[in-house]
């Protein structure tokens, strides 16, 4: 069994891609498409045959309200009864900061303040794939891992 290790999850988009940390840097990349509650379990169940995680950090919004909502009951539950440390983390670090799929034809778009906004997708919109960063010793993890839904007023 292959101690120290972080895992990284992306679960607000598909694919979903799992990263497997040693010493920050990326050993394993898992990636499935198809829904969080059927995908996470599968690919945990193999991953605690193998690895002893240290660290679960996850994408906590924006993005699918479900995926976002079952990803971190899941994680959250596993860290509980694995004593495992649990984080969470900004979707826009694995994107490019581009715009993420909100509701309908609406985006969830970083704003130079760093506020997130909600808006239509122009044509000099950009829309990047989610990719999983070679090494994490960059990036800023958060300690409150409540899924940040940034749902707009209604």
């Amino acid at each position: 069994m292959i101690k120290n290790i972080n895992i990284l999850v992306i679960s607000i988009a598909n694919p979903i891609l799992v990263g497997i940390y040693k010493n920050n840097e990326l050993i394993e990349t898992i990636s499935n498409d198809g829904k969080t509650s059927d995908i996470l379990p599968s690919i945990f169940s193999s991953i605690l045959e193998k690895y002893e995680i240290d660290n679960i950090s996850y994408v906590n919004g924006p993005g699918s309200y479900m995926a976002i909502k079952v990803a971190y009951i899941f994680l959250k539950t596993l860290c509980i009864t694995k004593d495992i440390v649990f984080k969470s983390v900004d979707g826009f670090e694995f994107n490019n900061n581009s715009p993420i799929k909100a509701l309908g034809k609406k985006y969830f778009f970083k704003a130079n303040d760093d506020n997130i906004i909600i808006d239509f997708l122009k044509e000099e919109h950009t829309i990047q794939d989610f990719k999983l960063p070679n090494n994490i010793s960059n990036i800023v993890f958060y300690d409150d891992t409540l899924p940040n839904y940034n749902l707009p007023a209604i």
